[in-house]
């Protein structure tokens, strides 16, 4: 019976641990062939812009929100005039795209805490201590984003498309 017992732990922490492996490894593959997506910044409450060591983020893509829009799905972007990126459709079906546009996971809940607002995947920017003087200059939040609509956050850039570092 106890080796019973052993035998199922070890298969459990087996298949946990590849589990969490394949995870990072997806992660790692997003990080180094995503495309990167850097999404304009809209005000947060100053209440609760500056938290300690992180920042509330909101996109303005939540400013130009269509009516009725699914609970969750996909918006997809393209590149305008000023070469930044803005929603152009938002549907709940998975699509391919053509290579200029960028195609992101959304869930909305339009009762919610988050005022109606899309959640992205990357809502919160932490950073050291001590440096929110610095990242008080975001304009844009930079998102590698890969060909299934899955996003990691990546950093925050200012005015000039340049990362904070």
């Amino acid at each position: 019976m106890k080796k019973i017992k052993l035998f199922l732990i070890t298969i459990n922490l087996v298949l946990v641990g590849g589990y969490f492996l394949n995870s990072v490894k997806l992660k790692e593959q997003t990080l180094s062939q995503g495309k990167l997506l850097l999404l304009q910044l809209a005000p947060v409450d100053p209440r609760s812009l500056m938290q300690g060591d992180y920042m509330v983020l909101n996109y303005a893509v939540n400013n130009e929100l269509p009516d009725n829009i699914p609970s969750k799905g996909y918006v997809i972007f393209e590149k305008d005039s000023t070469a930044n990126y803005k929603p152009i459709l938002f549907t709940e079906q998975f699509q391919q795209i053509p290579n200029h546009q960028i195609i992101l996971k959304y869930t909305h809940q339009p009762n919610d805490w988050n005022n109606g607002r899309i959640k992205l995947g990357a809502e919160s920017y932490f950073f050291e201590e001590g440096q929110a003087d610095k990242f008080a200059e975001a304009v844009f939040g930079g998102l590698k984003v890969d060909e299934k609509g899955n996003s990691i956050l990546v950093g925050l850039y200012d005015k000039n498309k340049i990362q904070i570092e």
